[in-house]
């Protein structure tokens, strides 16, 4: 009743001053007036209606959801590491020797099976002076052969009717000496006579005894110091040959190794230097990828491990097969080296860019919370709600806490909290420090 009363004399007021201009001036205070009057009434109804036994409507305390924490000891986190993939096998190809290069068979981007013809100089020069070496040693080898066999029958027979005839004629020479020395004994012959008669004995003499020993030795047969440096005649001469054929197969260029050309650097007629490079070969059937990694995660990859490794938009299964020694550095890293799994996929080329992905463990205490359980706090740090029993409700109490780990949806946490405590879960902005609310629900 006392409300429409009032309700009623508010009109007539706002009424009185919309007709009296010379009102409108303490409009203002006159409309505070009113709604402090209109408070006092208002409170005053209450008071009367408590008086009387009437119930009067309260709002009920906030339900909010929560979640019971437990302490972890370590977490696992995923880290890539970058790299890029590199050729096993990569050579840039030349001539141990100078010359005319005569042909180069195949072009950039064709593949060579290993051991296949790349690139052939020009070997003229080489075949002539390999067809002279050839005669030569023909010629020392034959004369070899003539001194193992030794002196032919015919030969022998031939020095020993020399032989014989020599010392007929010596004979006869020595019974004119005889006859001649009578003479001279006689007075019949001067004695320039008689030594003409003498010399020519005494020269015949000489002549048999050479006679005797050129038999001699046709008997006993070729000396093996003879033998022995005609031997090392025909085997120079071999190694004069066999250095010439090196030189001809050093003008034909092969690939060490299956692989794709990847840069053609001459034509043919080019004259070239010995080893200048002609071709770059790359081997592309199974790449390796090198990354760095600090030296700590090193210890988690082990020789012959399987790691997965993204080259753009691709997963490749990878062996680790080995650890450069030295750490890089300028980014303070180690390099590990990886094999790509041969499969039916398109290998990689070399050059792009690898990404490891590595599991790890971190040892650290601390709580998992869902991201919508933490509000901003004081001086950078983060801060999240409990609940405190208190009676049938509970009572919120903030706790701060420092964020250690990031995941997805949730947040590993250290700080004020203990384990077993119950934290609100979401709707933390609405919350304040020693407000009372009820629990929804509770989750391990």
């Amino acid at each position: 009743m006392s409300g429409q009363l009032m309700e009623a004399h508010v009109q007539e007021i706002d009424d009185e001053a919309a007709s009296s201009p010379k009102h409108s001036q303490n409009s203002g205070i006159r409309n505070l007036l009113i709604v402090s009057g209109m408070v006092a009434v208002i409170s005053f109804g209450i008071y009367e209606r408590l008086s009387a036994g009437q119930e009067v409507a309260v709002s009920a305390p906030l339900a909010v959801q929560v979640i019971q924490i437990k302490p972890v000891q370590s977490y696992q986190v995923t880290r890539f590491y970058t790299g890029e993939v590199v050729a096993t096998r990569r050579s840039e190809l030349g001539f141990e020797r100078g010359g005319k290069v005569t042909e180069i068979i195949f072009n950039r981007g064709q593949t060579v099976a290993k051991g296949a013809v790349i690139a052939q100089l020009d070997t003229q020069n080489l075949q002539s002076q390999l067809a002279q070496l050839a005669a030569q040693r023909s010629r020392a080898v034959a004369e070899l052969r003539e001194l193992q066999n030794g002196p032919r029958p015919e030969t022998i027979a031939v020095a020993r009717s020399q032989v014989a005839d020599l010392e007929n004629r010596l004979q006869l020479e020595d019974i004119r000496r005889d006859r001649r020395s009578s003479l001279y004994a006689e007075g019949a012959i001067s004695r320039e006579q008689l030594d003409e008669v003498a010399f020519n004995r005494d020269a015949l003499a000489d002549r048999l005894a050479a006679a005797q020993s050129e038999l001699a030795a046709l008997q006993n047969g070729t000396r093996q110091e003879q033998i022995a440096a005609q031997a090392a005649t025909v085997a120079q001469i071999t190694a004069s040959m066999g250095d010439v054929e090196i030189n001809i197969a050093k003008s034909t260029l092969r690939a060490p190794f299956r692989g794709v050309i990847g840069e053609r650097n001459l034509d043919e007629g080019s004259v070239v230097q010995a080893g200048q490079a002609i071709v770059r070969l790359v081997e592309n059937v199974t790449p390796e990828v090198e990354i760095g990694v600090p030296p700590e995660v090193v210890q988690t990859l082990p020789v012959g491990s399987r790691q997965q490794v993204e080259v753009g938009d691709r997963i490749y299964a990878a062996q680790v097969v080995a650890y450069k020694p030295e750490i890089n550095s300028q980014t303070r890293t180690r390099t590990v080296v990886l094999q790509l799994v041969s499969t039916d996929q398109t290998m990689p080329a070399s050059g792009e860019i690898a990404r490891l992905q590595v599991e790890q463990t971190v040892s650290t205490q601390g709580f998992w919370l869902p991201v919508t359980a933490l509000i901003k706090g004081e001086r950078g740090l983060w801060s999240c709600f409990a609940i405190a029993p208190e009676g049938e409700t509970y009572r919120i109490e903030r706790r701060d806490v420092e964020v250690l780990y990031t995941e997805g949806d949730r947040v590993l946490v250290r700080g004020t909290i203990v384990a077993g405590e119950e934290i609100v879960k979401s709707g933390a902005h609405r919350l304040v420090s020693g407000q009372i609310v009820t629990s929804a629900n509770s989750e391990q």
